[in-house]
């Protein structure tokens, strides 16, 4: 079977055609209704059938029509919009450059009108028996339409894909005096898809930017806040091996004590960065068992009090908490984290309150201090990964930024959620919920069934 164009594949460019099928003020409403969906639509999913629907609206014979947009990855015409078809299975219809009507279009570049049953037929003749089962499917089992016409979506030399309208049971056909008209309208088809793509590359590269810029940000503060703990460290361990001096037993106590804290300065510094590491390498694994919240809450407490002298600390969960399925070493990493960032955002001191309540389908915890607070445009970024708070009144904080997007990936791997709430001078509240059914058990009953 030839997969070469059949005769009566038309290629146009001839404006002195016979009148079209269609009046002319039908066509100029159709293409002053796609001007009006391309001024105040930018969601392709929701553009482009309504396209389609305004082209069948018009012409009468055209019963069915479908978008294709080339894959530069997988090397063929994808299914992005179609009308006229039972669903769902066009849209796993995939065509190769020159296979079928539509990837003929493609290839050429050219428009191709197929006016009989029989130049369709021919042109369908190299399909593969997959897609054509689909088209079978998807239109209730008609092998072929009666005539069709395809217009590639040209942006400048580049095809970005092909514009089908198809007669499957319509009486009458396609005729060339339409063809200037789609061409025209494909144009704004396609004028519309390079816009929104290249709206959608230029957030893309902003956001890599962005994420760049952070990235920079985030080393520059790393390799500060290192070299804060790294000097301190040399500069005791130094005292104390000079010969020529003699400190007693409390100073060298006092020094060797600095020496520790600042060791788990740097620590804490690498963690973050590691897990960090880990995260991005999709390598976070979680190990569920039943886990005691209040247990948790208080030893993550006990284990950060001696940190500061300035803050009192109360832990408030009800009577016959909740047990729930968790990684109880994940939870207790989300909880330091917690109440570590309200001991550093509250300087001044004050008390930091962990509370537990118990809802009908989640546990709540929340950790609440009375410090700095935050303000609502950083607020909204607290969660971002490399997003650090830099203002006068907290740039002194030290830290890596990692924490709280750490926290974050945690949270939301055990199906649960992570959120603040905060007013400048009045404190933060963060909060974290898990579900009282477990994603573990979940799993498994999935599994089960």
């Amino acid at each position: 079977m030839s997969s070469e164009p059949p005769p009566a594949i038309a290629a146009t460019s001839d404006s002195n055609w016979p009148g079209s099928t269609v009046d002319h003020d039908h066509k100029l409403s159709t293409i002053f209704q796609v001007a009006r969906i391309m001024a105040s639509e930018r969601n392709l999913g929701v553009m482009l059938p309504q396209f389609l629907s305004g082209l069948i609206e018009t012409l009468p014979v055209a019963d069915a029509g479908v978008l294709m947009l080339y894959d530069s990855v997988a090397l063929r015409l994808k299914v992005v919009a179609d009308i006229g078809y039972e669903a769902p299975f066009l849209q796993n219809l995939q065509l190769a450059a020159g296979e079928s009507l539509s990837g003929k279009a493609f290839q050429t570049g050219e428009t191709l009108l197929f006016a009989s049953n029989n130049d369709i037929m021919l042109a369908m003749a190299d399909m593969s028996t997959e897609n054509r089962e689909l088209f079978k499917a998807a239109t209730a089992g008609l092998h072929y339409p009666l005539s069709a016409v395809c217009v590639p979506l040209r942006a400048g030399q580049e095809c970005l894909g092909v514009l089908v309208l198809e007669n499957l049971r319509q009486q009458g056909q396609f005729d060339r005096s339409d063809l200037p008209f789609l061409e025209a309208v494909a144009e704004l088809i396609t004028l519309s898809i390079d816009n929104v793509r290249l709206s959608q590359e230029l957030q893309a590269t902003l956001a890599f930017k962005e994420a760049n810029r952070l990235k920079e940000e985030l080393i520059s503060t790393l390799a500060h806040e290192m070299r804060t703990p790294l000097t301190s460290i040399k500069g005791y361990s130094t005292a104390l091996l000079m010969e020529e001096v003699e400190f007693s037993q409390a100073t060298q106590r006092e020094f060797l004590q600095i020496i520790d804290e600042e060791c788990d300065v740097l620590q804490d510094l690498i963690h973050d960065m590691l897990e960090s590491s880990i995260i991005d390498a999709g390598l976070l694994k979680l190990e569920f068992q039943p886990t005691q919240l209040p247990r948790l809450a208080r030893a993550a407490v006990e284990d950060l009090m001696h940190q500061t002298a300035k803050h009192r600390f109360a832990v408030d969960f009800p009577p016959g908490f909740p047990i729930v399925d968790a990684d109880p070493q994940r939870i207790s990493q989300v909880l330091r984290n917690l109440v570590d960032n309200a001991i550093k955002y509250s300087p001044e001191g004050g008390l930091i309150v962990v509370r537990g309540e118990v809802e009908p389908e989640e546990v709540i915890v929340s950790v609440a201090d009375q410090g700095l607070g935050i303000a609502p445009e950083h607020l909204n970024r607290l969660f971002e990964k490399y997003f650090r708070i830099e203002t006068g009144l907290v740039r002194h904080v030290v830290g890596s930024g990692l924490g709280l997007p750490i926290a974050h990936t945690i949270i939301e791997s055990h199906k649960g959620r992570i959120w603040a709430e905060s007013r400048l001078g009045e404190g933060t509240v963060l909060y974290f919920s898990l579900p009282l059914r477990s994603p573990g058990r979940d799993l498994t009953d999935e599994a089960d069934e």
